[in-house]
């Protein structure tokens, strides 16, 4: 009797006098745990790399500097449904290839590092500052979002009531 055989089925087609076929529900469970670590360990992350290139490949712009994924450097010039033009070199050379070539665009890398860094910054500000409005006031500000002229008067209510049960 092979290994897989009395690992899935634990041991039923060897038993004697016992019910043959009946598979072991611990067995099933176990597969079924297998696969679900897959999806989540392998297949899912990998969904979402392609999604994230596709998006990329699609976000392509005149002007943005790529890399193919042969390793040529270039700027594109033209961009078409499925092809783009590429300009290398300094003696312009033009190469027209497939989007789905297209390995890194090297523009769209930097415009996200500097919106990253710009909220990164726009953060920090705003932190400082509550924790300046904290230092002088004695206590954090509440700030309250509204969406509708209704919610400001339920709003002012309800902060008026509050008062009231401080005082």
């Amino acid at each position: 009797m092979d290994l897989l055989t009395l690992s899935l089925f634990g041991g039923a087609a060897n038993s004697e006098g016992g019910a043959a076929g009946g598979a072991n529900p611990m067995s099933l469970i176990i597969m079924v745990g297998m696969f679900a670590l897959m999806y989540f360990f392998m297949i899912r992350p990998q969904k979402k790399k392609q999604k994230e290139e596709q998006e990329m490949r699609d976000s392509i712009q005149i002007g943005d500097e790529i890399t193919t994924i042969g390793g040529i450097m270039g700027r594109v010039v033209t961009v078409k449904d499925d092809s783009i033009v590429v300009e290398t070199g300094t003696d312009r050379t033009k190469l027209k290839m497939q989007r789905w070539a297209i390995q890194t665009n090297e523009t769209a890398n930097a415009r996200m590092a500097a919106e990253k860094k710009a909220a990164e910054d726009a953060k920090k500000a705003q932190s400082e500052k509550a924790a300046i409005d904290q230092a002088v006031n004695g206590k954090k500000k509440k700030t309250k979002t509204v969406e509708n002229k209704g919610a400001v008067e339920e709003l002012k209510a309800e902060e008026e009531a509050q008062k009231a049960d401080e005082e």
